[in-house]
C-alpha cells in the first residue's frame, strides 16, 4: 500500500496544461474529473476501464488530494 505523501506526488499542476488544475502524473485527466465521477457513482472498476493510462493509487491520490483540500483549521467560539 502507497504511504499518503507519495501518493500526493501522482498529482501534478502544470502551467499551460488544463488550465493550471491539478492532473494526474502529468497526463490531461484532471483530480476534479475522476471525483465528480465517483460523486456520480462511477465505480472505480469502471473509470481504470475508460481510463487505461489510470492506476488504482491514482483515483486513491485524487480523494487524498480532496481530503487534504477540505480539511480547514477548526474555529472555536
Amino acid at each position: 500500500m502507497n504511504s499518503m505523501p507519495s501518493l500526493l506526488t501522482r498529482i501534478t499542476q502544470t502551467p499551460g496544461q488544463c488550465g493550471g488544475r491539478p492532473c494526474i502524473r502529468g497526463m490531461r485527466i484532471r483530480v476534479t474529473d475522476i471525483l465528480e465521477m465517483l460523486a456520480e457513482n462511477v465505480s472505480a472498476a469502471e473509470i481504470l476501464e475508460d481510463f487505461p493510462d489510470l492506476e488504482p493509487a491514482d483515483i486513491q491520490a485524487c480523494l487524498l488530494f480532496a481530503a487534504r483540500r477540505t480539511d480547514f483549521p477548526r474555529l472555536t467560539a
